[in-house]
């Protein structure tokens, strides 16, 4: 796929193709201020370039919707929310673990649909890139209290401040930052680079402690009193609530958070289901988390309307009766042999996080009281 991309960049006019994207070209000016230099990324919404703004003379990431209405309509919600978080920013640490929005213009695509295009200030690589360079074993533990840390000041600002629910909380969406003018130019150097593990080259452990990092891409996001999607949120991150067809709010971002949390310190992923030849990748995934937090209560499991496509009247499993049970604590301590003194606190730290009833899950401030963060 890399190889393909290099010889469409260098047979093709420098013309990048992306099925059902605005075509780019290296080399193009948007709106007679932003000049392409090179392709950033490339998801299912949207392609993400580096352009020089011309009139500020600074590097920013430009982020391309994908073409047809229905991509436009969400484009225009993710400027309503970004532009809200703007307007709500304060000299308080959360609003600065939030990535700002600096402009946002628009193109006539080949379709006749106006594009609109979104500029945000330019990051290092995600923790997505940053756990791929460090292999299976995760990342030191003091990076990541103090990632977590950030993490959940930014959704407390976008949780009581803005209203917003970040609804897709996960390592891609995690970029690193830094304040400092040689650290800063070094991440952007990073993330220009096409190999994920050139980041371990430059990234030592103890440049690493002095990178913040901050909460990107709020395509997916909603406000808290009105929802844009039932279903949201990538799958091994998806709230129990989410799974199960419930309404949702500011509770489904603190599990991703915690399954972030995890996935940072082991280097795996805490639910990682797969569908199976009698039961779907949701059965499986409810049946993980039931493994780890133990049974849902039948009063609670009724209550959900979608109930009867994983229980019976009792609360028991229609499908995958077969279970083995392991806790948190029990995880960290056999498979990834941490010791006690610091399997504990972990464990103690991301339970309330992952509490089944939404209303009982600790909200990010009361996570950030937590002792786990500060030892």
């Amino acid at each position: 796929c890399r190889e393909s991309l290099k010889f469409l960049w260098s047979e093709a006019s420098h013309l990048l193709l992306f099925k059902g994207y605005y075509p780019v070209r290296k080399g193009e000016v948007f709106n007679g201020r932003y000049h392409v230099a090179q392709s950033l990324g490339c998801g299912y919404f949207s392609t993400v370039w580096l352009c020089q703004d011309l009139g500020k003379k600074r590097c920013v990431a430009v982020k391309v919707p994908k073409g047809g209405e229905d991509f436009a309509e969400a484009a225009l919600d993710e400027v309503m929310l970004l532009r809200c978080v703007n307007s709500k920013r304060r000299k308080d640490q959360g609003s600065d673990r939030v990535i700002h929005f600096l402009d946002d213009f628009k193109m006539i695509g080949d379709n006749g649909f106006h594009i609109l295009w979104l500029v945000d200030n330019l990051l290092g690589p995600s923790l997505q890139s940053l756990l791929s360079s460090q292999g299976v074993q995760g990342l030191p533990l003091p990076f990541v209290k103090k990632a977590t840390q950030q993490v959940l000041q930014g959704l407390h600002f976008l949780h009581k401040e803005c209203r917003i629910i970040h609804a897709d909380i996960k390592p891609e969406n995690i970029l690193l930052c830094s304040a400092e003018g040689s650290l800063q130019a070094l991440l952007h150097q990073v993330a220009f680079q096409e190999h994920g593990e050139d980041v371990a080259a430059v990234l030592d452990c103890c440049n690493l402690m002095k990178l913040g990092v901050k909460i990107a891409d709020l395509g997916s996001a909603c406000w808290t009193y009105k929802p844009f999607s039932k279903k949201i949120q990538t799958q091994p991150y998806r709230a129990l609530e989410v799974l199960l067809g419930l309404d949702y709010g500011t509770p489904a971002d603190i599990w991703s958070t915690a399954c972030l949390v995890f996935e940072l310190a082991t280097g795996d992923r805490l639910f990682d289901p797969q569908a199976g030849q009698y039961f779907s990748r949701d059965d499986d995934h409810v049946v993980r988390i039931i493994e780890l937090l133990g049974r849902i209560p039948p009063k609670v499991a009724l209550f959900w309307k979608r109930a009867t496509t994983f229980f019976n009247r009792q609360g028991a499993l229609l499908r995958m009766s077969w279970l083995s049970p392991y806790d948190l604590y029990h995880i960290l301590t056999d498979k990834y042999s941490w010791p006690k003194h610091q399997a504990s606190p972990l464990a103690s730290f991301l339970l309330p996080m992952l509490e089944y009833a939404p209303e009982r899950r600790a909200a990010a401030d009361k996570c950030l009281q937590h002792p786990w963060l500060n030892t």
